[in-house]
C-alpha cells in the first residue's frame, strides 16, 4: 500500500514513510486507502493471540513492502516481552464497563504496545530502501514515549535516539527513568519550557536543511518515533479489533453489534487509531475522546475551532498536557475530503495564528 501527505504532493511506500518519518511538506502520511475487514476475516481473527492479531492488521498497510511471514515474526518478538501471557487483557470492572490494560510492556506505558515494533519495522525499511547511513530517531515526550522509544532502540548497531523532555513536565518515574536509561546510543535532553516547546523543537530540527545535510555527510538520516510516523500508529489500531473481538469471545456481545471506546489523549494518537479501525470495519457506535484540564481537544469537538491560544497545565496525567496534538491534522484531512490544500491551510493558521475553524458539514461528520 502506498501513502500519501496530508499536505498533498507526496506519495511513499511504506518503507518510505517509515524511514521519513514526516513528508517534505511538513505534512503527516496516512494510507491512500483504508483497507475494509471482512467479516471472515473478523472470525479468523478471534481465534488469533494477540501478536497474530497485530500482524493481520498491520499487513494490511505494510505486507505488501515487508511481508507476512516477516511481520509475524516481528510481532512475536516483540509481544514475547511483555508480562503475562496476555499483552492486552480486557478487564471487567462492572456492569457493561471494562478496561483493556496497556500497561504490561516493558516500561509499563501504552507507547510500549506500538514502540516495541518500531525497532523491527526501521531496521526492515532500511533493508527494503538500501539505506546504509545510520538513523537517528528524533523524539518528544512528555514521558511516556521517550522512556519506550530508549528502551526498544537501546545499544541497537546503526541507530541513535535524541530525547527532548520538558524539565519540570514528566512524572517523578519518568524522570527517573529518561535519566537512567542504559545505551551508549541513547541521549535525553531536558527543556526548560513546557511539552509544546519540545514538540516544536524536533519539527524545527526536521525542517532545518542545513542540519539534514550535516548529517548526511556524517552518513546518519532523520527520522521519528513519535506518532506522527504511521509505523507507531499501525499497531495501535490492532488492539480496538481484538479488545471487540474478546468481548464476542467471550460471549459478552455478538459479533457486529456496536460498542463505545473512551480513550485518553494527547497527541491524539490513540483514538485516532480508533477512528481508523472504525473506517477498516470494526463496529464501533462512538469514541469518546476524554481530556483533562487541558481541554484542546475537548473544545475542539464541542465547538469546532482549534484553539491553541492556551497555556499547558501541568497535571498527573502529564501524557495528556498537550495543546496542539498533532495527530489531529491526520483526522482534519479526513473530514475535510482528503483535501490537502485545505489541510496545510489549516495547519499553517494554527501554527501562526494559534486557531483554525471547521466548517458545518465538518463538524456534524465529527459528531
Amino acid at each position: 500500500m502506498n501513502f500519501i501527505s496530508t499536505r498533498g504532493g507526496e506519495k511513499a511506500t511504506a518503507a518510505q514513510a517509515i524511514l521519513k518519518g514526516f513528508a517534505k511538506d511538513g505534512g503527516m502520511f496516512v494510507p491512500e486507502k483504508f483497507p475494509v475487514i471482512s467479516q471472515e476475516e473478523m472470525n479468523g481473527m478471534a481465534e488469533m493471540s494477540y501478536p497474530e492479531r497485530v500482524a493481520f492488521i498491520i499487513g494490511k498497510y505494510f505486507a505488501e513492502d515487508f511481508g507476512v511471514e516477516f511481520l509475524q515474526k516481528a510481532c512475536e518478538e516483540a509481544f514475547a516481552t511483555f508480562e503475562g501471557k496476555d499483552p492486552v487483557p480486557l478487564m471487567k470492572i462492572d456492569g457493561e464497563m471494562y478496561v483493556l490494560e496497556l500497561f504490561h510492556g516493558p516500561t509499563c506505558a501504552d507507547k510500549d504496545m506500538s514502540m516495541t515494533l518500531f525497532p523491527a519495522l526501521l531496521k526492515k525499511s532500511c533493508e527494503i530502501e538500501k539505506v546504509k547511513e545510520d538513523a537517528l530517531v528524533l523524539v518528544s515526550t512528555s514521558g511516556d514515549t521517550g522512556k519506550a522509544a530508549m528502551e526498544c532502540f537501546r545499544d541497537k548497531k546503526g541507530v541513535k535516539v535524541a530525547v527532548f523532555y520538558p524539565e519540570e513536565g514528566v512524572a517523578k518515574m519518568q524522570r527517573l527513568q529518561l535519566g537512567v536509561q542504559d545505551g551508549d546510543n541513547l541521549n535525553a535532553t531536558a527543556i526548560k519550557g513546557n511539552y509544546e516547546d519540545c514538540r516544536r523543537a524536533v519539527n524545527r530540527i526536521f525542517e532545518s536543511e542545513d542540519l539534514k545535510q550535516a548529517l548526511a555527510e556524517k552518513k546518519t538520516f532523520l527520522t521519528t518515533a513519535n506518532s506522527a510516523n504511521f509505523a507507531r500508529i499501525a499497531p495501535q489500531i490492532a488492539y480496538y479489533f481484538s479488545a471487540y473481538l474478546d468481548l464476542v469471545s467471550s460471549d459478552q456481545i455478538e459479533m457486529g453489534e456496536k460498542i463505545d471506546f473512551v480513550a485518553p489523549t494527547g497527541s491524539f494518537g490513540n483514538i485516532l487509531a480508533g477512528w481508523y479501525a472504525k473506517q477498516m470495519g470494526l463496529p464501533i457506535r462512538k469514541l469518546v475522546c476524554a481530556s483533562n484540564r487541558n481541554k484542546t481537544l475537548a473544545d475542539f469537538f464541542n465547538k469546532g475551532t482549534y484553539d491553541a491560544k492556551r497555556t499547558p497545565h501541568r497535571t498527573m496525567s502529564p501524557s495528556m498536557d498537550v495543546v496542539v496534538a498533532a495527530n489531529i491534522e491526520r483526522l482534519i484531512f479526513e473530514t475535510s475530503g482528503r483535501n490537502a490544500k485545505m489541510t496545510a491551510e489549516r495547519m499553517k493558521l494554527l501554527a501562526e495564528k494559534k486557531e483554525f475553524a471547521l466548517t458545518t458539514p465538518e463538524k456534524q461528520r465529527l459528531d
